[in-house]
């Protein structure tokens, strides 16, 4: 497995409380006994909103974790070019824009998506509600690359989503315990749209999800895709994040 969608909280590092919220620690030692068992070669460590651009946890984490994980990051408005290189040195791979926790500025938003996609290749992805998603055409029309997290929340996103997904968006299938639709019913018709766009994560250690991954959430994964389970699981997102 590829877990595409994995949160390191290491206490050694500062956190950002974030509507109240502080989450407890979780770290590569507690992520690699949770999922002991599962096949995990390699994943993506996603930076939460409650770490800010904080990037040291990020390549602690990395280098612990070692071979065949990536980074998704969150990056500071006057991030340089040179930034972005090394980071992409250290294995990071990806832009997050967590729209759910915070208003961001459009035109910035845009402007440093493009820019690492130019200097890096790196993709964007998108923590966004179910109703603004469609609102960001504008921003999505112009990025090279881009990828919603957790079956885009709702099925309100659904009509938009799948659109995205047919002009060549990813869409990471995780949070099962957060969003609000059926799971299954939502990655079969993505899944009929791209059979490349699904990338299965653990979204652990689940943070204020109203249920944690559990590993029957595979069972969904398995019925929704049948025999394309082993893409969903490692091939497509080992591919989108550029792993050889």
């Amino acid at each position: 497995m590829f877990d595409s969608h994995v949160h390191i909280i290491d206490p050694r590092f500062p956190l950002v409380v974030n509507d109240d919220y502080e989450p407890e620690p979780f770290t590569v030692d507690d992520y690699e006994a949770e999922t002991d068992g599962l096949g995990v070669v390699g994943g993506a460590v996603v930076t939460g909103s409650f770490q800010g651009t904080d990037q040291s946890y990020l390549l602690a984490a990395l280098e612990e974790l070692g071979h065949g994980w990536v980074g998704v990051t969150q990056l500071p408005v006057d991030a340089t070019d040179d930034d972005i290189s090394a980071l992409d040195a250290a294995g990071v791979r990806a832009l997050r824009f967590n729209l759910r926790r915070g208003v961001a500025d459009i035109s910035s938003l845009t402007e440093q998506a493009i820019r690492a996609h130019e200097v890096a290749g790196w993709h964007s992805e998108f923590y966004v509600d179910a109703g603004l998603l469609r609102s960001l055409e504008p921003i999505m029309s112009k990025l090279p690359a881009v990828s919603i997290d957790h079956l885009g929340m709702a099925e309100e996103a659904m009509p938009y989503l799948l659109d995205l997904v047919d002009r060549g968006a990813r869409v990471k299938a995780t949070g099962f315990g957060r969003i609000s639709h059926d799971p299954v019913d939502a990655m079969r018709r993505i899944h009929a749209v791209n059979p490349e766009a699904l990338m299965f994560g653990t979204d652990l250690p689940s943070t204020r999800a109203e249920r944690r991954f559990d590993v029957s959430d595979l069972d969904l994964v398995a019925d929704a895709v049948g025999g394309d389970l082993q893409a969903v699981l490692f091939q497509n997102a080992r591919a989108w994040y550029r792993e050889p």
